[in-house]
């Protein structure tokens, strides 16, 4: 018991450091490099050797997109947990399941028709556009579900759903004549640039107050792992429940695909990666460790995002891509070498 509450303890404290690590290596890195004593400097409003410019940098750009990366990757990979409890699959996630993609095309369509009339979309309106898209993707996924025995099948469904939504997104953009709606190709790729103080205000409001939700679901989520009948004998109405995990799970994902854009395989592997790094799936300590797992995952892709082929940005998806879909490919060996074992 004792060695077991160590190692809970000792997996938070690295998650943490890491966090701190890279929140400070973010904040530094760039175009335009700065000293751990400059960005000192600028956050405790010391004016001496910093230029107006740094001071800019650091506030109104690097500030705001560090923090959108710790709470849209930590919103991203608790929605992946939430799906994988709902399916009792490890490979269902946002993305996989065409959830991103349909809060994508919605969100797409309810910008292209404002700016055509000359008209801004508040953060609150994307998110609900968002929601909207997520919810639509999420009930066809349910349709198919009770036609679907087998989840390999349904996963690959959730994938089609995802390429027919990105491709109609793909055309509405192409097609577009606004110059602001054809700069909607760069958040369409995923990306945390652009994000500034009032929107991430916002979503640490909405995301807050969903994980809030979330982890007061971590007796009924734990039960519900141990299967439907076991839940209602537990006195959890399963119905309800579910309800519930559906909801939040698109809140999430919706307020990332809204602000951020589509965002690949974090859903998937940073749960699975918490999991391991605990050993065990307790809700009460998986929910905030995905949590932080997301938060540090997103801000390593994004600094590797903004600095390698700096001052050139790759998409954060296809960063994500890149380290998550490894992460995804071991899962399914090992679970297929567990089965045939």
């Amino acid at each position: 018991m004792k060695r077991t509450y160590s190692r809970y303890c000792g997996a938070f404290l690295l998650l943490a450091v890491l966090l701190i690590v890279l929140l400070v290596w973010n904040v530094m890195a760039g175009s335009g490099s700065l000293t751990a004593g400059e960005v000192l400097r600028i956050l405790f409003g010391m004016r001496e050797n910093v230029t107006r410019e740094q001071t800019a940098i650091v506030w109104t750009i690097r500030l705001p997109r560090i923090l959108a990366a710790v709470i849209l990757g930590g919103a991203l990979s608790v929605s992946g947990f939430l799906l994988q409890t709902f399916f009792a699959n490890p490979i269902a996630g946002p993305f996989v399941l065409g959830i991103s993609s349909g809060a994508k095309l919605v969100v797409s369509l309810v910008m292209i028709f404002l700016l055509s009339r000359g008209l801004v979309s508040s953060s609150l309106v994307m998110i609900a556009a968002a929601f909207v898209g997520a919810m639509i993707s999420m009930g066809f996924i349910l349709l198919i579900s009770q036609k679907v025995k087998k989840m390999s099948m349904l996963i690959i469904c959730g994938v089609m759903i995802g390429y027919i939504c990105s491709a109609v997104t793909d055309f509405v953009v192409t097609f577009a004549e606004d110059s602001n709606i054809v700069n909607l190709h760069n958040w369409s790729m995923g990306s945390f640039s652009g994000i500034y103080w009032d929107s991430v205000a916002v979503m640490a409001v909405v995301v807050g107050a969903a994980l809030v939700f979330t982890f007061f679901l971590s007796k009924p989520i734990g039960a519900y792992q141990m299967g439907e009948v076991y839940a209602q004998n537990m006195g959890v109405n399963v119905k309800a429940f579910r309800v519930a995990l559906i909801l939040l799970s698109s809140v999430l994902s919706a307020c990332v695909t809204a602000f951020a854009g589509p965002i690949s395989f974090v859903g998937i592997a940073v749960p699975h990666l918490v999991k391991s790094l605990f050993r065990t799936a307790k809700p009460i300590l998986i929910i905030p460790a995905c949590f932080l797992g997301g938060a540090v995952f997103c801000l390593f892709c994004d600094l590797i995002a903004r600095t390698v082929f700096a001052p050139t940005e790759l998409s954060i998806s296809s960063v994500t891509a890149v380290f998550g879909a490894p992460i995804v490919i071991y899962m399914m060996i090992s679970r297929r070498s567990k089965a045939n074992a």
